[in-house]
This record gives structure tokens, sequence and C-alpha cells, in this order.
């Protein structure tokens, strides 16, 4: 009774006040934002940071004075607690924090961290409230009418503008004087160049991120890679349905269109399968590839050594290929360490089969499932990526055995070759990492390497390329007409023509805008030849990251044909074309037929 006189209460209030701690919310959530870029990115005189911080610590306080008024005007309140577990284990986190620091001077977070051996930093400590505020804004900016569904935008043109906005807002970290090493500001086009190749996941780098970038342009970096990955929408529709009410119709279509569901109403549930198993994967690399470093690998402090397995496993798995060592796994102090380069190798795998195929094959529930039924196959799209990324592993492995085994192969022994050739292989086609020198292929090598690379990875994944379906339903077609079959079949299944003129559309969009940026490139650097340009450019475009040590030395046009065409590479040659287009008026015609000489 007391509680139903509560809710009777509050009912008449609870309008006003869910607006009004929304709007404080948004406000804060900007404000605490801006606070911690400029904290981070400007403001250099301790007490001035102090401040920012007790600034940041009273928002914070806010926000869990906010968390507990909504509880309270909530009138199922297990329902609600249940619901929004996750904001509210942040909040608990940063209540017995604020207690702990401002009332009893005992930092338990602090604490927490020092009695395990990991002494947290400021600025990891900083990282932390960064991630949250971010996370925080992303969730309100999705909750007002500021937003997709308001806008009555295509979830393709959204995708493709997300990527837009994120590049800017990591170009204009970058150039801030604590994000790097050297006196002054990152240059604009190293900024927006190096925000691209992390947000579209490649690699390709115009600086050295283990040393020109501090502690906090690192963990940017790594930000953009993890958000690149997966998508900033993606990220933002699974925060908003974890840490509020849930999503939309419209959120779902796009959810539905971006990830490829069975079934509109299961697209919730595949986004929140797809970004656990992600975090999930990430993580157990990282702890494989923090035991794997070898006993040459020296770090400065624990932290350093956490880091640094954080970093490869993420970059390796969203198939970005960034190393914080300058030569990549060709350095010095992890060159020899094989164990590492195939745990790294098999999370490129894992990250560029796609995540349709993860779910189906990897996933829990699909696991426990063909343990009860041994008998059922993996669907079609999985046995597809699954043994064409085999067999062009194969392909690769086999290739850069023969043609390098007297070249960057000499020296290792037969084992050491394997695996060389097998990690080259597998990071050709979708990483960019590298355990030799590139510079020193043989040419033979390089034009291999332009093929897998072309190819790329599998749909749905982070890897770019046409995508290795594309490739198996263009030779599909060949074979057809070759044969002269009238229809294109593979596993039992007939491939329908529209599938075919996909295929043939995306191959011809990318090799035409492939040797039309050559071209720009030939005219714009010709101290390079046009094997390296070529190397250079196909990279870009299949988000991969090979370079042969060109890109820093590349013009300013250069460099801005890179960035395009890694943009043009991650958001999807088709994406693009769809965004761009105007739908039909009308297709209920057909015009006469007629014949054309072909070949």
């Amino acid at each position: 009774m007391n509680t139903e006189k509560l809710n009777r209460a509050l009912y008449d209030t609870k309008r006003g006040a869910y607006t009004l701690m929304r709007r404080t919310t948004y406000l804060l959530s900007i404000l605490s934002v801006g606070l911690l870029i400029y904290a981070h990115g400007i403001a250099e005189k301790p007490e001035t940071i102090k401040f920012l911080f007790i600034a940041i610590d009273a928002i914070l306080a806010v926000f869990v004075f906010i968390y507990l008024l909504r509880i309270l005007y909530t009138f199922e309140r297990k329902k609600f607690l249940k619901r929004t577990w996750f904001e509210g284990l942040l909040m608990l986190i940063i209540l017995v924090n604020q207690v702990g620091t401002y009332i009893f001077n005992t930092p338990v977070v602090y604490n927490f961290f020092e009695s395990i051996d990991i002494p947290l930093s400021v600025e990891l400590y900083r990282v932390v409230v960064s991630l949250y505020m971010l996370v925080l804004l992303t969730v309100e900016l999705l909750e007002t009418r500021i937003h997709i569904r308001a806008m009555q935008i295509k979830p393709s043109v959204a995708f493709i503008l997300s990527f837009v906005v994120l590049i800017f807002v990591g170009a204009g970290l970058f150039m801030m004087p604590k994000m790097i090493n050297v006196p002054g500001n990152m240059p604009f086009l190293d900024a927006l160049f190096m925000a691209t190749s992390a947000a579209c996941v490649t690699g390709l780098a115009v600086v050295d991120p283990g040393t020109y970038f501090t502690f906090s342009g690192q963990v940017v970096l790594l930000l953009l890679v993890q958000m690149g990955g997966l998508g900033i929408l993606t990220f933002a529709t699974f925060f908003a349905s974890m840490m509020r009410r849930g999503i939309g119709i419209r959120q779902h279509v796009a959810i539905h269109e971006l990830l490829d569901g069975e079934s509109l109403f299961s697209s919730k549930g595949l986004l929140r399968k797809l970004v656990y198993l992600t975090f999930l994967i990430e993580g157990i690399g990282a702890v494989i590839v923090f035991m794997t470093w070898g006993t040459d690998v020296k770090f400065t402090s624990l932290g350093s050594k956490i880091f640094y397995s954080i970093f490869h496993s993420v970059s390796a798995f969203c198939n970005a290929g960034f190393s914080l060592y300058p030569a990549s796994l060709y350095t010095e102090p992890v060159r020899f360490s094989y164990i590492l380069h195939l745990v790294i190798a098999f999370l490129i795998i894992f990250g560029g089969i796609g995540f349709p195929t993860i779910l189906d094959v990897l996933s829990p529930k699909a696991m426990r499932t063909r343990m009860a039924t041994p008998w059922r196959n993996w669907k079609l799209l999985s046995r597809i990526t699954i043994y064409t990324s085999a067999a062009l592993i194969l392909l690769g492995m086999v290739g850069f055995f023969f043609l390098e085994y007297n070249g960057t192969l000499a020296g290792l022994s037969f084992a050491e070759a394997l695996i060389t050739s097998f990690f080259q292989s597998v990071t050709t086609r979708t990483a960019g990492y590298n355990s030799v020198d590139i510079s020193q292929l043989a040419t033979p090598t390089l034009f291999m390497f332009i093929f897998l690379m072309f190819i790329g990875a599998s749909p749905g994944s982070t890897g770019g390329g046409i995508k290795t379906t594309t490739f198996v339903v263009i030779l599909l077609a060949m074979s057809a007409t070759i044969r002269n079959k009238k229809d294109i079949e593979i596993g039992r299944r007939t491939v329908p023509y529209s599938v075919a003129y996909k295929a043939f559309t995306v191959f011809a969009f990318a090799a035409l805008l492939n040797m039309a940026f050559l071209f720009i490139l030939t005219i714009s650097d010709p101290q390079y030849d046009i094997i390296r340009l070529a190397i250079e450019q196909v990279s870009a475009f299949a988000t991969v990251g090979l370079s042969t040590g060109i890109t820093a030395g590349l013009s300013d046009v250069g460099k801005i044909v890179l960035i395009l065409s890694m943009y043009i590479g991650r958001v999807g040659t088709l994406t693009l074309a769809l965004a761009l287009s105007t739908r039909a008026t009308t297709t209920a015609y057909k015009y006469p037929a007629t014949q054309l000489p072909i070949g």
C-alpha cells in the first residue's frame, strides 16, 4: 500500500521530472565530454587538471542522483533495476569511489588496482571516465529527437555518415597538443589520415603510433579501431538497448539491414550476441597475447603489458593491423615470437570470416545445438566463407613459401618459414600486420598480395576488399557461362541472377576505382614505381594496411587519394552507391530483347 501511495503522489510530476532529468543529463554529458577533452588534449597545469576532474566528479554525482530519481519515479522498480543493471553497476562504482575519495579520503578504485599490483594512473582513470561519458552522450543523442528516426534517412546513409563523424572527431582529437610526443600540433592532413585509417580499420600510418602518440593518443587510436570495426551505430544502438528502455522499430530495421538478421525482431538479439561475442573473443585473445609475448619482450610495467596485449588483440580481431612497434611484428623483440604470430593470425581469421559466420559457428548456442545434433551442417554462407577463406589462405601460404624461400624466408628453419608464410597469407587479405620486411619482397609476391588484398575478407566482417562471396559468385557465374548452364548453382541451391549482377557490379566498381586512383597516384607521386603505388592503393581500398614503406612520403594529393580509398573501401562500394542513388519511379516495364556480341 505504501508503494501505491508513493506512486500516486509522484504520478502528476512524473512527466515533468523525466523531461528535466533527460535535458539535464544531455547538457551535462556534453559539458563533461568537453571538460574531458580539454583535460586530455590541452590543459597542462596540474592545478587546472585537478579542478577539471573535481568538476567532472561533481557532474558524475549529479548523474548518480538522477539515476536514483529515475528509480523513485519508476512504478515497477524491480523490472527497472533488472533492465538497467549495466547503468546501475556503473553508478554504484562511481558512488562508492566518490564517497570513499571525498568523504573518507580513500580512493576505492585506485586502491583496488594497486592491491592487485596494477597501479591505476590518472591517465587510465581519465580513459574510464571518458568512455562512460561518451557512451552516455551517445545514448542521449540516440534518445532525443535529433537522431535517425527524426531525420528519416536511409540506414545506408546513416551508416556512411557515422564513419564521417567518427573520422572527423578522431582527427580533431589527434590534433590536440597532449595527444602527441612532439611539440606543437599534429598536421590536419596527417591527423585526418590516421583517423581514417583507424576508423576504417586499415592500418596504414604516416607516423609511428608507438612513439609519436602519447598514451592518450594511443587510447584514442584504439577506440577508433574498436568503434570503426563494429560500426559506431552498432555501439550506439547496443548501449541504448542496455542502458535505457530499448530501441524503436526504425532501429530494428537499421540493424536488420546492416547485420542481415533472419527476422526483423531477432535483430536486437543478434546485435547483443554480436557485441558480446566480439568482446569475449577480444578478451580471450588479449589474455593469450599477454601470455605469449616471449621472454625477450620487455615492458616498463605490468599495466603497459596489459595495454599492449589489449591493443594488439583488438587491432587483430578488427583487422586493423595497427601495432605499437615501429616495424609491426617484424620488430626485433617480437620478430621471432612465433606463438604470438599464430595467436594474432587466428584473431585475424575470426574477425575476417564475418559476424554472421561467427554467430553461426562460434556462438555458445550454435555450438550446443551442433553438439546435440552433429548431423546438422553450417549455413551456406558459413560454408562459403570458411572454405573460401581456407583455400585463399592455403594458396597465399604456399605461394609465399615458394616465392620467398630464397628471399625474406632465407635463414629461417622449415617450421619458422611455414609459420611466417601462414601469417603473411592470413594478414595480407585483411589485417596488414607483417612479420617480414615488405619492401624486400619479390615482384611476383607483391602481385600475389594485390590479388589477395583485392578479394579481402568475408561479408559482415571488419575486413575490406570485394569479399569472398563476391569472388565465389563471379567464379560460379563464369563456370555456368562456360559450361552453357542456365542457372548458377552452389550447395544444391540456385543463386539468383540479381546476386550475380551485384557481384559483377562490386567487382567492376572496385576495379575501375582502383585503376582511377592508381592513375592519380602515378601523377602525384611519380618518384615511386607503379608496383609500390599499386600495393599502397589496393591496400588502402581493401582496408588491409600493408605498405612497402612509402605511406609517410606520399604527397598531400596522394594521402587524400588513400583517405578516399580507405573510406570507400570500409563503407563498401555497393553501400555507397545505394546511399547516393535515387529510387526508380517504376520498374513495371520491359524493353524488347536484343543481342550484343561479347568477347
